[in-house]
Protein backbone atom coordinates (compact mmCIF):
# COMPACT_ATOMS: atom_id res chain seq x y z
CA UNK A 1 0.00 0.00 0.00
CA UNK A 2 1.54 3.61 -1.07
CA UNK A 3 1.89 6.30 1.51
CA UNK A 4 -1.61 8.45 2.00
CA UNK A 5 -1.86 11.06 -0.84
CA UNK A 6 -3.50 14.26 0.72
CA UNK A 7 -4.78 17.02 -0.67
CA UNK A 8 -2.07 19.69 -0.04
CA UNK A 9 -4.89 21.95 0.13
CA UNK A 10 -6.00 20.24 3.09
CA UNK A 11 -2.94 19.74 4.70
CA UNK A 12 -2.17 23.65 4.10
CA UNK A 13 -5.66 24.17 5.85
CA UNK A 14 -5.13 21.82 8.76
CA UNK A 15 -1.54 23.63 9.58
CA UNK A 16 -2.87 27.06 9.26
CA UNK A 17 -6.17 26.19 11.50
CA UNK A 18 -3.69 24.87 14.14
CA UNK A 19 -1.39 27.33 14.00
CA UNK A 20 -4.07 30.05 15.06
CA UNK A 21 -6.20 27.76 17.47
CA UNK A 22 -6.16 28.88 20.86
CA UNK A 23 -8.84 25.96 22.04
CA UNK A 24 -8.93 22.89 20.36
CA UNK A 25 -11.10 19.79 21.34
CA UNK A 26 -10.61 16.49 20.43
CA UNK A 27 -13.16 13.66 20.07
CA UNK A 28 -13.91 10.35 19.03
CA UNK A 29 -17.17 7.69 18.79
CA UNK A 30 -19.49 6.29 21.61
CA UNK A 31 -17.52 3.53 23.41
CA UNK A 32 -13.97 3.91 22.50
CA UNK A 33 -11.77 1.68 21.94
CA UNK A 34 -8.14 1.51 21.50
CA UNK A 35 -8.21 3.31 18.43
CA UNK A 36 -10.09 5.65 19.17
CA UNK A 37 -8.92 6.79 22.77
CA UNK A 38 -5.51 6.32 21.41
CA UNK A 39 -5.51 8.82 18.51
CA UNK A 40 -7.03 11.47 20.39
CA UNK A 41 -4.89 11.12 23.02
CA UNK A 42 -1.73 11.22 20.71
CA UNK A 43 -3.41 14.17 19.48
CA UNK A 44 -4.07 16.18 22.66
CA UNK A 45 -0.59 15.13 23.81
CA UNK A 46 0.91 16.59 20.81
CA UNK A 47 -0.68 19.99 20.48
CA UNK A 48 -0.11 20.20 24.19
CA UNK A 49 3.86 19.79 23.46
CA UNK A 50 3.11 22.94 20.74
CA UNK A 51 2.18 24.91 23.24
CA UNK A 52 -1.74 24.76 22.21
CA UNK A 53 -4.65 24.20 24.85
CA UNK A 54 -5.87 21.05 23.82
CA UNK A 55 -8.72 18.81 25.81
CA UNK A 56 -9.88 15.96 24.92
CA UNK A 57 -14.12 14.70 25.13
CA UNK A 58 -15.99 11.42 24.49
CA UNK A 59 -19.42 10.62 24.66
CA UNK A 60 -19.07 7.84 27.43
CA UNK A 61 -16.61 6.41 29.35
CA UNK A 62 -14.07 4.52 27.78
CA UNK A 63 -13.38 0.86 28.54
CA UNK A 64 -11.70 0.22 32.17
CA UNK A 65 -8.89 -1.39 30.47
CA UNK A 66 -7.89 1.62 28.44
CA UNK A 67 -7.16 4.12 31.04
CA UNK A 68 -3.61 3.34 31.62
CA UNK A 69 -3.20 5.33 28.19
CA UNK A 70 -0.95 8.73 29.04
CA UNK A 71 -3.70 11.48 29.82
CA UNK A 72 -6.60 8.92 30.26
CA UNK A 73 -7.56 10.39 33.81
CA UNK A 74 -7.96 13.84 31.93
CA UNK A 75 -10.55 12.90 29.29
CA UNK A 76 -14.16 15.17 29.90
CA UNK A 77 -17.16 12.23 29.56
CA UNK A 78 -20.32 13.78 27.71
CA UNK A 79 -22.48 11.13 29.61
CA UNK A 80 -21.00 12.18 33.18
CA UNK A 81 -20.68 15.88 32.65
CA UNK A 82 -22.83 16.92 29.10
CA UNK A 83 -22.73 20.70 30.79
CA UNK A 84 -19.12 20.87 30.26
CA UNK A 85 -18.56 19.40 27.26
CA UNK A 86 -21.27 21.39 25.22
CA UNK A 87 -19.30 24.40 26.82
CA UNK A 88 -15.72 23.35 25.40
CA UNK A 89 -17.54 22.23 22.12
CA UNK A 90 -18.92 25.62 21.93
CA UNK A 91 -16.09 27.60 22.82
CA UNK A 92 -13.42 25.59 20.31
CA UNK A 93 -11.94 26.91 17.87
CA UNK A 94 -10.62 24.17 16.30
CA UNK A 95 -12.26 20.47 16.85
CA UNK A 96 -10.89 17.36 15.43
CA UNK A 97 -13.12 14.20 15.00
CA UNK A 98 -10.67 10.93 15.09
CA UNK A 99 -12.30 7.34 14.48
CA UNK A 100 -15.59 7.82 13.45
CA UNK A 101 -17.96 8.78 10.36
CA UNK A 102 -20.98 9.65 10.81
CA UNK A 103 -22.88 12.07 13.32
CA UNK A 104 -25.00 9.46 15.39
CA UNK A 105 -21.90 7.64 16.52
CA UNK A 106 -21.31 10.09 19.01
CA UNK A 107 -24.49 9.65 20.81
CA UNK A 108 -26.24 11.75 22.53
CA UNK A 109 -23.36 14.41 21.93
CA UNK A 110 -24.30 14.99 18.33
CA UNK A 111 -26.19 17.97 19.03
CA UNK A 112 -23.68 19.55 21.05
CA UNK A 113 -21.11 18.84 18.27
CA UNK A 114 -23.34 20.17 15.23
CA UNK A 115 -24.41 23.10 16.87
CA UNK A 116 -20.43 24.06 17.60
CA UNK A 117 -18.85 26.91 15.59
CA UNK A 118 -15.57 25.54 15.22
CA UNK A 119 -13.92 24.46 12.34
CA UNK A 120 -13.87 20.86 12.23
CA UNK A 121 -11.71 17.86 11.16
CA UNK A 122 -12.03 14.47 10.69
CA UNK A 123 -9.38 11.71 10.80
CA UNK A 124 -11.01 8.68 10.10
CA UNK A 125 -10.54 5.07 8.31
CA UNK A 126 -14.14 3.77 8.11
CA UNK A 127 -16.04 3.35 4.58
CA UNK A 128 -18.54 6.31 3.86
CA UNK A 129 -17.79 9.21 5.99
CA UNK A 130 -20.53 11.53 6.45
CA UNK A 131 -19.72 15.70 5.07
CA UNK A 132 -20.28 17.23 8.61
CA UNK A 133 -16.67 18.18 8.84
CA UNK A 134 -14.82 21.10 7.20
CA UNK A 135 -11.93 18.94 5.84
CA UNK A 136 -12.13 14.90 5.87
CA UNK A 137 -9.01 12.55 5.84
CA UNK A 138 -11.20 9.47 5.45
CA UNK A 139 -8.91 6.31 4.22
CA UNK A 140 -10.57 3.04 5.02
CA UNK A 141 -7.83 1.12 3.66
CA UNK A 142 -6.05 1.99 6.39
CA UNK A 143 -5.31 -0.62 9.51
CA UNK A 144 -6.57 2.56 12.28
CA UNK A 145 -7.01 5.80 12.62
CA UNK A 146 -3.93 5.65 14.58
CA UNK A 147 -1.84 5.12 11.35
CA UNK A 148 -3.50 7.57 9.02
CA UNK A 149 -2.71 10.20 12.19
CA UNK A 150 0.98 9.50 12.30
CA UNK A 151 0.48 9.96 8.55
CA UNK A 152 -1.62 13.36 8.92
CA UNK A 153 1.48 14.34 11.49
CA UNK A 154 3.92 13.57 9.20
CA UNK A 155 2.17 15.54 6.48
CA UNK A 156 1.93 18.59 8.45
CA UNK A 157 5.21 18.70 9.80
CA UNK A 158 4.57 18.06 13.63
CA UNK A 159 6.78 14.73 13.38
CA UNK A 160 9.24 16.57 15.92
CA UNK A 161 6.67 17.19 18.34
CA UNK A 162 5.77 12.95 18.44
CA UNK A 163 7.40 12.25 21.93
CA UNK A 164 7.28 8.48 23.87
CA UNK A 165 3.96 9.52 25.09
CA UNK A 166 2.43 10.35 21.70
CA UNK A 167 3.80 7.20 20.60
CA UNK A 168 2.45 5.05 23.29
CA UNK A 169 -0.90 6.55 22.59
CA UNK A 170 -0.47 5.74 18.37
CA UNK A 171 0.61 2.26 18.95
CA UNK A 172 -2.27 1.57 21.12
CA UNK A 173 -4.54 2.42 18.56
CA UNK A 174 -2.73 0.46 15.77
CA UNK A 175 -2.09 -2.77 17.76
CA UNK A 176 -5.73 -3.06 19.59
CA UNK A 177 -7.78 -2.47 15.96
CA UNK A 178 -5.49 -4.82 14.35
CA UNK A 179 -6.14 -7.61 17.18
CA UNK A 180 -2.61 -7.42 17.90
CA UNK A 181 -1.94 -7.16 14.55
CA UNK A 182 -3.20 -10.33 13.86
CA UNK A 183 -5.69 -9.02 10.98
CA UNK A 184 -6.15 -5.68 8.99
CA UNK A 185 -2.51 -5.54 9.04
CA UNK A 186 -0.67 -6.83 5.79
CA UNK A 187 0.35 -3.95 4.54
CA UNK A 188 4.66 -3.64 5.02
CA UNK A 189 3.95 -0.18 5.56
CA UNK A 190 2.58 -0.64 8.81
CA UNK A 191 5.45 -2.34 10.05
CA UNK A 192 7.43 0.79 9.26
CA UNK A 193 5.32 3.07 11.53
CA UNK A 194 5.54 0.57 14.44
CA UNK A 195 8.90 0.13 14.20
CA UNK A 196 9.19 4.09 14.15
CA UNK A 197 7.17 4.40 17.47
CA UNK A 198 9.29 1.67 18.88
CA UNK A 199 12.38 4.04 19.24
CA UNK A 200 10.33 6.09 21.70
CA UNK A 201 11.50 3.38 23.95
CA UNK A 202 8.07 3.05 24.23
CA UNK A 203 6.91 -1.23 26.04
CA UNK A 204 4.94 -2.67 23.73
CA UNK A 205 4.61 -5.97 26.50
CA UNK A 206 3.11 -3.40 28.86
CA UNK A 207 0.94 -2.03 26.42
CA UNK A 208 -0.33 -5.21 24.99
CA UNK A 209 -1.07 -6.71 28.34
CA UNK A 210 -3.03 -3.78 29.91
CA UNK A 211 -5.10 -2.83 27.14
CA UNK A 212 -5.62 -7.10 25.99
CA UNK A 213 -4.64 -9.35 28.57
CA UNK A 214 -5.92 -8.18 31.85
CA UNK A 215 -9.38 -9.55 33.03
CA UNK A 216 -11.29 -9.46 36.63
CA UNK A 217 -11.89 -12.82 37.76
CA UNK A 218 -15.67 -11.92 37.09
CA UNK A 219 -14.50 -11.86 33.43
CA UNK A 220 -12.45 -14.51 32.77
CA UNK A 221 -15.38 -16.84 34.62
CA UNK A 222 -17.72 -14.75 32.26
CA UNK A 223 -15.48 -15.49 29.25
CA UNK A 224 -15.41 -19.59 30.24
CA UNK A 225 -19.02 -19.44 30.38
CA UNK A 226 -19.88 -17.97 27.57
CA UNK A 227 -17.61 -20.28 25.48
CA UNK A 228 -18.39 -23.38 27.16
CA UNK A 229 -22.47 -23.01 27.13
CA UNK A 230 -23.08 -20.27 25.27
CA UNK A 231 -21.11 -20.66 21.92
CA UNK A 232 -22.93 -22.28 18.66
CA UNK A 233 -21.04 -23.44 16.14
CA UNK A 234 -22.54 -24.20 12.39
CA UNK A 235 -19.56 -25.91 10.71
CA UNK A 236 -21.42 -26.23 7.32
CA UNK A 237 -21.25 -22.91 7.07
CA UNK A 238 -17.91 -21.60 8.74
CA UNK A 239 -20.27 -19.86 11.35
CA UNK A 240 -20.00 -19.50 15.24
CA UNK A 241 -22.35 -17.53 17.48
CA UNK A 242 -22.79 -16.28 20.53
CA UNK A 243 -25.87 -15.51 22.24
CA UNK A 244 -25.95 -13.38 26.00
CA UNK A 245 -28.68 -12.39 28.58
CA UNK A 246 -29.09 -9.77 30.29
CA UNK A 247 -29.98 -12.24 33.47
CA UNK A 248 -26.23 -14.05 32.80
CA UNK A 249 -24.29 -10.88 32.64
CA UNK A 250 -25.63 -10.18 35.91
CA UNK A 251 -25.10 -13.74 37.56
CA UNK A 252 -21.36 -12.93 36.42
CA UNK A 253 -21.19 -9.22 37.39
CA UNK A 254 -20.84 -8.16 34.04
CA UNK A 255 -18.87 -4.25 33.55
CA UNK A 256 -18.48 -2.42 30.69
CA UNK A 257 -15.57 -4.17 28.32
CA UNK A 258 -15.42 -7.86 30.44
CA UNK A 259 -16.09 -9.28 27.01
CA UNK A 260 -14.18 -7.18 25.00
CA UNK A 261 -12.02 -9.54 22.47
CA UNK A 262 -14.25 -12.46 23.25
CA UNK A 263 -15.97 -12.44 19.76
CA UNK A 264 -12.44 -13.21 18.29
CA UNK A 265 -11.99 -16.54 19.90
CA UNK A 266 -14.31 -18.65 17.90
CA UNK A 267 -11.98 -17.67 15.08
CA UNK A 268 -9.16 -20.23 16.52
CA UNK A 269 -11.57 -22.84 15.70
CA UNK A 270 -10.00 -24.28 12.30
CA UNK A 271 -13.61 -24.48 10.82
CA UNK A 272 -14.90 -21.10 11.94
CA UNK A 273 -14.04 -17.81 10.16
CA UNK A 274 -16.77 -15.83 10.79
CA UNK A 275 -18.10 -15.42 14.91
CA UNK A 276 -20.67 -13.25 16.34
CA UNK A 277 -21.68 -12.07 19.71
CA UNK A 278 -25.18 -10.71 20.72
CA UNK A 279 -24.83 -9.53 23.93
CA UNK A 280 -28.63 -8.21 25.71
CA UNK A 281 -28.29 -4.60 26.96
CA UNK A 282 -31.30 -4.09 29.22
CA UNK A 283 -30.28 -0.36 30.05
CA UNK A 284 -30.17 0.69 26.63
CA UNK A 285 -33.36 -1.67 25.49
CA UNK A 286 -31.47 -3.30 22.25
CA UNK A 287 -28.88 -6.24 21.92
CA UNK A 288 -25.04 -4.97 20.82
CA UNK A 289 -23.99 -7.27 17.95
CA UNK A 290 -19.70 -7.63 17.55
CA UNK A 291 -18.85 -9.24 14.05
CA UNK A 292 -15.59 -10.71 13.33
CA UNK A 293 -14.33 -12.78 10.46
CA UNK A 294 -11.05 -13.69 8.81
CA UNK A 295 -9.97 -13.54 4.55
CA UNK A 296 -12.32 -12.39 2.47
CA UNK A 297 -15.70 -12.83 4.44
CA UNK A 298 -16.70 -9.65 4.82
CA UNK A 299 -19.03 -8.56 8.09
CA UNK A 300 -19.66 -5.00 7.77
CA UNK A 301 -22.05 -5.87 4.60
CA UNK A 302 -23.83 -7.63 7.52
CA UNK A 303 -23.71 -5.19 10.34
CA UNK A 304 -24.58 -2.30 8.20
CA UNK A 305 -27.36 -4.04 6.13
CA UNK A 306 -29.29 -5.39 9.49
CA UNK A 307 -27.97 -3.98 12.70
CA UNK A 308 -27.86 -0.19 11.70
CA UNK A 309 -23.97 -0.28 11.99
CA UNK A 310 -20.78 -1.52 10.34
CA UNK A 311 -16.95 -1.18 10.34
CA UNK A 312 -14.52 -2.77 8.36
CA UNK A 313 -14.13 -5.53 6.92
CA UNK A 314 -12.92 -8.34 9.52
CA UNK A 315 -14.17 -6.27 12.64
CA UNK A 316 -17.86 -4.58 12.52
CA UNK A 317 -20.63 -3.90 14.95
CA UNK A 318 -23.92 -2.60 15.52
CA UNK A 319 -27.68 -2.87 17.37
CA UNK A 320 -30.97 -4.96 16.91
CA UNK A 321 -33.87 -3.33 18.24
CA UNK A 322 -35.94 -6.31 19.62
CA UNK A 323 -35.54 -9.25 22.08
CA UNK A 324 -32.52 -11.24 22.14
CA UNK A 325 -35.11 -14.08 21.15
CA UNK A 326 -35.59 -12.01 18.21
CA UNK A 327 -31.99 -11.08 17.60
CA UNK A 328 -31.21 -14.74 17.12
CA UNK A 329 -34.10 -15.13 14.11
CA UNK A 330 -32.27 -12.68 12.41
CA UNK A 331 -29.07 -13.93 12.93
CA UNK A 332 -30.87 -17.08 11.26
CA UNK A 333 -32.04 -15.34 8.48
CA UNK A 334 -28.79 -14.17 7.61
CA UNK A 335 -27.34 -17.68 8.23
CA UNK A 336 -29.30 -19.19 5.71
CA UNK A 337 -28.39 -16.52 2.88
CA UNK A 338 -24.77 -17.30 3.51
Amino acid sequence: MALPRFKQSDINGIRSRVERAQRIVITCHKAPDGDAIGSCLALMSLFRRMGKVADVVTPDMPLRALMFAPGANQIIVNSVNEKAVRQLLQKADLIFCLDFNSLHRVDKMAEALAEAPAFKVMVDHHIGPERFCDITLSEPERSSTCELLYHVIGALGYHRFISREVAQCLFLGMMTDTGNFTYGSEDPEIYIVVADLLSYDIDKAYIYNMALNTFSADSLRLRGYALNSKMEIYPEKGVAAIFLSQEELDEYRYKKGDLEGLVNKPLCIPEVTMSFMFREDSTAGLIKVSTRSQGDRSVEEICREHFGGGGHKNASGGDFHGTLDEAKAEFLKILSNL
